[in-house]
């Protein structure tokens, strides 16, 4: 029950600068036997944004945005930022943390599902970095920090309703008449790695149901009864199964049924990645230019006041040493799942 005393945002991570994108794409990819010219094709949706991938500022955003709102509660708990694929590196910024004197420190995983990537190695990367924590200050064993994780956030009502509010504004940008038909999209992923996380029902993991259930709740918000979930950024090879139809391939059906207008909504995601600004603002909005389908691609959650004040919320819950630490996702050093 003792209290905690720092927050890390923990992320994903992405490359601010043309040189950064290879090196980043390797350590994202490395161990998985991915060909180089899969990687240096990818590379190639980077360089369209001059290297950068926005996902790094729109972390530093919602950490700005996250450190006035608990210091408004009279929270005093620094935040500070790490991630899994590039600088601010997570073990970097646990050393850091540990330098400073914290030992009791919550995470905050900049996801909001389940499933292998949406929670199992957001607690990989906090047992690694304690692992390398203990080989570059070996005093740590004796003297060791406790990373408590934060739960799975898909279900609570305030990461809905600020969902509910983005899509909103998105229809509000269309031409009412026709109502643009709304579309739901997350990341792909292998219908087997779903199903490695359970229960499995109806032949499906934690995370697509998840998904499922969440676009249901955001569709209910609107008083949308119609309504579409679809997948994007699949990779891999071809004849594995992941989770379709592609937005892009159901774009193109909707246009050929006559449809008019879209509100495309990233639901898998929490702030802007480089799947987002490619897959959609990019081709998916080509695409609609191209077969005359009017287009709005409704914003990630990111700084909303309503979702920084969950984040804040679930801090709460945590920081004084309770919470129910059985919430899904929740874990201390690398336990969860």
């Amino acid at each position: 029950m003792k209290p905690f005393d720092a927050l890390l945002f923990l992320s994903f991570g992405g490359p601010e600068k043309p040189d950064d994108v290879m090196p980043f794409l390797e350590n994202v990819t490395r161990g998985r036997g991915v060909p180089r010219e899969r990687l240096e094709a990818v590379a190639q949706h980077y360089l369209h944004f001059g290297g950068v991938s926005p996902i790094n500022q729109c972390n530093r955003d919602m950490i700005a945005a996250l450190r006035a709102e608990l210091s408004a509660r009279g929270r005093d708990l620094p935040v500070y930022f790490g991630n899994r694929n590039w600088h601010p590196l997570v073990a970097d910024t646990v050393e850091q943390m540990y330098r400073d004197g914290h030992r009791r420190v919550l995470v905050f995983g900049t996801s909001a599902w389940g499933g292998y990537s949406g929670s199992v190695q957001y607690h990989e990367d906090i047992a690694g970095a304690l692992v390398e924590l203990s080989r570059r200050i070996p005093q740590a064993a004796g003297d060791p920090m406790l990373l408590r994780k934060l739960p799975q956030f898909c279900t609570e009502p305030a990461f809905l309703d600020a969902c509910a509010s983005a899509v909103r504004r998105a229809i509000d940008s269309l031409p009412a008449d026709p109502a643009p038909r709304l579309v739901f999209t997350a990341h792909s992923i292998p219908l087997a790695a779903d199903r490695r996380f359970g229960p499995v029902i109806d032949g499906r993991g934690i995370y697509s149901r998840q998904i499922a259930d969440a676009c249901a709740a955001v569709a209910q918000r609107l008083g949308i009864t119609d309504y579409d979930q679809v997948w994007q950024s699949r990779s891999g090879p071809p004849q594995v199964p992941w989770y379709e139809p592609d937005i892009c391939d159901h774009l193109d059906t909707l246009a050929d049924n006559g449809t008019e207008s879209v509100v495309v909504f990233p639901i898998g995601f929490i702030s802007d990645h480089l799947e987002v600004v490619w897959d959609l603002d990019n081709e998916a909005k080509t695409l609609c230019s191209e077969r005359g389908l009017g287009f709005a691609r409704a914003a990630t959650v990111g700084t909303d006041p309503t979702f920084i004040s969950l984040v804040a919320d679930l801090t709460d819950r945590y920081a004084d040493g309770a919470g129910n630490l059985a919430a899904p996702g929740v874990g201390d050093n690398g336990t969860g799942s």
